[in-house]
């Protein structure tokens, strides 16, 4: 069973969203982004509403000048886990690679160009 990274930011850190996506409470370490800012998106599907229990999700964008940081949590996952949390994050993010602030490189949902 392979393991990745996942940095989260938001609604991932939650519990009873680790629950329903992963089966699992996750355990993680602090750890930040460089050169993004946090904004927030409306979230319209009623899955994931019911899950995250909010209507709005934090999501983040890169800076044009490089500058921001985003606080958030890294987590060890696995690839059905990963595929479980690309399923439940809604149309407006998608998934990249970055490197943290800790030197670390996960993945990370940003917002859609």
């Amino acid at each position: 069973m392979t393991e990745v990274l996942l940095f989260s930011y938001g609604t991932l850190q939650d519990p009873q969203v680790q629950g329903a996506n992963f089966g699992r409470r996750l355990d993680g370490l602090a750890d930040a982004l460089g050169g993004y800012e946090r904004t927030m998106v409306e979230i319209t599907d009623p899955n994931v509403i019911a899950e995250s229990g909010l209507t709005h999700h934090p999501i983040v964008r890169p800076t044009t000048d490089g500058s921001g940081r985003i606080e958030g949590v890294v987590f060890r996952v696995t690839d059905a886990e990963l595929h479980a949390a690309d399923d439940y994050e809604v149309d407006d993010y998608h998934r990249i690679r970055v490197t943290l602030e800790s030197g670390l490189d996960a993945w990370v949902y940003v917002a859609r160009s």
